[in-house]
Order: structure tokens, then sequence, then C-alpha cells
């Protein structure tokens, strides 16, 4: 997961975020909001540069207040601190998943980061067709898209450019976390590679804790933080931050289609 992270600190979130939710939740807030040679995209793949819309702070949510924002620190070796500002748009459509309203995403990827723009949304649409994901709650469903007219998109991207897109809505990221502003989530490059302390020998899982996050902002789910000790840490707790007691855990609902959740937080 601003909003963004997760787990251990930085992985909280994912990027950053994590969220609770309930019945009046079912409403989608009109705010939205954590190597290899780069593999080339194909023919199709669609640039898009970063929109220049206003950005209201009111319209943004992230893992991290609205305080003024820290220089990103150096990132590791083999990961780019900053980039273009452009993204290519990886490229067809997916299948609907989940039995609600389908919102329709891109996946698009920074320009020169070590990250395939088809092996992005490949993990992305495991992660929102999961059973266990915010199509449990039976009013969500999602499918990808490459061109058209789309609810949202997921952007991967340098700490640099995180920061600036965030921080465009009064969000501060520090060059660590994810965010969700607008229409647009944010996952920074190294939650997305590296994952946080308590998930870095599970990096996929971690993954799947910055979308399930940032999505839950978009769709209108606010934090939460840890139920009690040894119970599953919610998908919208800020386990960037800690773990508080909690146990790691990705996801939204469990394997009974039980939501995960604990104490809202500001």
């Amino acid at each position: 997961m601003i909003g963004g992270l997760m787990a251990v600190a930085v992985l909280a979130a994912a990027g950053c975020a994590v969220v609770a939710w309930k019945s009046s939740d079912a409403g989608r807030s009109t705010a939205r909001t954590d190597a290899p040679v780069r593999a080339k995209t194909t023919p199709q793949a669609q640039r898009s540069p970063e929109p220049s819309e206003p950005a209201p702070a009111t319209t943004a949510k992230s893992s991290t207040p609205a305080t003024p924002r820290a220089s990103a620190s150096p990132s590791p070796p083999g990961l780019p601190a900053t980039g273009p500002g452009t993204f290519v748009t990886a490229p067809g459509t997916s299948a609907r998943t989940g039995t609600g309203s389908v919102l329709r995403y891109r996946v698009e990827v920074e320009d020169g980061i070590p990250v395939s723009p088809a092996g992005a949304a490949h993990e992305v649409e495991r992660i929102l067709s999961d059973p266990r994901g915010w199509t449990a709650d039976g009013h969500s469903g999602f499918q990808r898209v490459s061109g058209g007219t789309a609810d949202f998109a997921v952007k991967i991207a340098t700490a640099g450019t995180v920061d600036d897109i965030c921080g465009r809505y009064g969000l501060d990221t520090g060059g660590e976390v994810n965010c969700t502003v607008s229409q647009t989530v944010m996952v920074n490059l190294e939650r997305w590679e590296l994952a946080t302390p308590v998930y870095a020998d599970d990096v996929t899982a971690y993954r799947a804790l910055i979308i399930n996050h940032e999505v839950g902002h978009f769709l209108g789910h606010g934090h939460v933080t840890c139920p009690g000790k040894d119970r599953p840490a919610p998908a919208m707790m800020q386990q960037i931050k800690g773990m508080h007691g909690c146990v790691p855990n990705v996801w939204p609902y469990d394997a009974n289609g039980q939501r995960i959740t604990g104490p809202s937080v500001p």
C-alpha cells in the first residue's frame, strides 16, 4: 500500500494502506485513496503521460498523513530512484471477475523500470480475482482493459514518481510507501520488488497486500488497526507501521467469506 505499506512497516500496506469495512462501505467514495533488464513491451502497448488535472487534497487516501514531504531515501542497487513519469499500459483485456458492478482498470508501468507490464498485469488480475479479495463483498467486480474508459489505474513507478504524483494531492509518501489518489493507485517500485521485512520471504504475498489495501481505499475503505493478539492483520491495516500483535495476512476476507477487519483509526 498513501496509500498506501505493509507489514513491517514497509509492507504494510503494500504499499501502504489498509482498511475496515461494513455495510455502509458498500457505496464507493468519490475519493480514490506499496534487477533484470526491463522486458520489452508489445507493439500494442500504449504510452500515457501522467494526467495533470488539479488535485484536491480531499480526494486522496494514503498510509501517511498530509505533511511536508520528506526526501526519498536512496533506492537499493538495481532499482532506479526516479523515472520520467511516463507509463506503458499493459496490452489486452481480462475476463470479468466478481458478481457485482464491474470496475474497469488499467495496469501501467513507468518507462525504464525493471518490471514487465504484461507480468504486472497478470499479478494484479490474479489478486483482484481471488475469492478472498474485494469481490467477496458481493457488489464489486473487476475487469482489466488497455483502452477506452477505465474507472481507475494501477501504476507501478519509481519512488520519486510516486512521491511526485501523491504529493500533488498533499500526501507524503517519503520515498517509501504507496498511495491512492483520485482514480489512481500508485505502487512504489521498491515495495513491489522488495516488500517489507515482515514479508521479505514472500514478496508475492506482499504485492497482494499492496493491491488489496490501495484498491480498498478506492472502494471507500479507511484504515483499521489490529483486532487482537495473534489474529490476522486486516488488509486495511497499515502493516508497514507494525503488526501490533497481529499475524501477517494480505486478504480482506477469509476463505469462508468473512471480513477480516479491526477497529477504525483516523
